[in-house]
């Protein structure tokens, strides 16, 4: 059985209208209240630090957030089994949750020092950080997302250096500034007592390491600058909104540090035709006076070029929609939307001498004029005012 996820504004206890600082510090008292770190071995703990994070991370992003206002976990795939892995937060595991914790309160702004009561740091040198991911908008038609498709793009990223591995040159040896920790301590003594301040080691940049001869190729950074056509295939239904991750396309991390993700949004182009409705289609069809009179059968244009011959009744009315079942665009998770085709009267607007008499004829006759209202519109609108 499924389990509801809770409402992100909840599970970090702000309000809808929150400010960004207010959800960092809702975020920032929920995660070290349930931080593996002062919970070991607690598994409900670590949910909920898994939890806050997740909230997080979508609440700090404003166009998530926008998603999330306006779709729910659905507009940030917050649900789980969406196909191909589509912003899907499932597999948001508690590295992932540590990984964004320590990137906003990994130093002196609630880190290790508010962790471990001031006691210090950890030993060992941070590890290489993940990468930047990227991300690349993907317009398609509506003939693509009904068939699904597969699209290869351009991206300009920073790749690892094959010439020294990623690692930024040879001879590595032990930062000296930080001991290998990656990270230096500061202590600065005021009239309120010791502060002791976290920070990034300048030297290694958090490494714990150096390099003795610095690569000719990156300068060190361990990444060079690549533009690469890769692949994506587009399942059929997405919508403008969605989007797709790509596993370790992104920029690869410094000196050996794991690649981010590229991500793929999707952007739907305005068709001349077809206005979509979810994954119903809404198609405006011009029909003659005289077969929305008599009655008779038209062709309807189907999406991708092929028609579809309807019947249509005597006596229909201007603006009448006719459905036609499972004409319209493949769901993401299955089924098939509608054609709705509205059918409006068509107004000539050259007309031959023969048919303006012939005009004139019908329009004296009885059976085409319209009913006289039961009572006036001056007696509505008097009415209306109490007159």
């Amino acid at each position: 059985m499924t389990v509801a996820k809770r409402d992100y504004y909840e599970v970090l206890g702000v309000a809808r209208g929150a400010s960004e600082d207010e959800i960092k510090k809702a975020y920032r008292k929920v995660a070290m209240q349930y931080h593996p770190d002062r919970n070991p071995g607690d598994k409900e703990a670590e949910a909920k630090f898994k939890e806050a994070t997740e909230a997080y991370e979508v609440l700090r992003d404003a166009q998530k957030r926008a998603r999330y206002d306006q779709f729910g976990h659905a507009g940030v795939g917050g649900a789980a089994g969406g196909p191909g892995g589509m912003g899907d937060f499932s597999g948001f595991d508690l590295a992932d949750a540590l990984r964004a914790f320590m990137r906003d309160f990994g130093g002196g702004e609630g880190g290790f020092e508010d962790l471990f009561g001031g006691g210090g740091v950890r030993g060992g040198a941070r590890g290489s950080g993940r990468g930047d991911d990227l991300q690349v908008r993907l317009p398609l038609t509506l003939e693509e997302i009904a068939e699904g498709v597969e699209k290869k793009i351009r991206v300009k990223h920073l790749k690892r250096c094959a010439t020294c591995d990623g690692r930024g040159g040879k001879g590595e040896r032990t930062c000296t500034q930080c001991h290998g920790r990656g990270q230096v301590r500061r202590v600065q003594q005021t009239m309120f007592g010791q502060f002791v301040n976290v920070t990034t080691c300048p030297r290694c940049h958090g490494e714990g390491s150096i390099v003795s001869e610095t690569c000719r190729t990156c300068g060190g950074d361990g990444r060079v600058s690549e533009t690469e056509t890769v692949s994506v295939k587009v399942p059929a239904g997405v919508a403008s909104g969605n989007y797709i991750p790509l596993r370790g396309l992104g920029d690869a991390g410094l000196r050996g540090g794991p690649a981010g993700d590229l991500i793929v949004l999707i952007e739907e182009k305005s068709h001349d035709v077809f206005e979509r409705h979810s994954d119903d289609l809404l198609l405006e069809m011009p029909v003659g006076f005289p077969t929305l009179a008599l009655g008779g059968k038209i062709e309807v244009p189907l999406l991708g070029g092929a028609v579809h011959t309807i019947d249509v009744s005597s006596g229909t009315a201007s603006g009448h929609v006719a459905r036609i079942r499972g004409k319209g665009l493949p769901g993401l998770r299955g089924g098939r939307g509608d054609l709705l085709v509205r059918l409006r009267v068509w107004v000539p607007t050259k007309l031959t001498g023969a048919e303006k008499k012939l005009l004139e004829e019908l329009r004296r006759g009885e059976g085409l004029r319209p009913p006289k209202a039961a009572r006036s519109l001056f007696e509505r609108v008097r009415d209306a005012f109490g007159g």
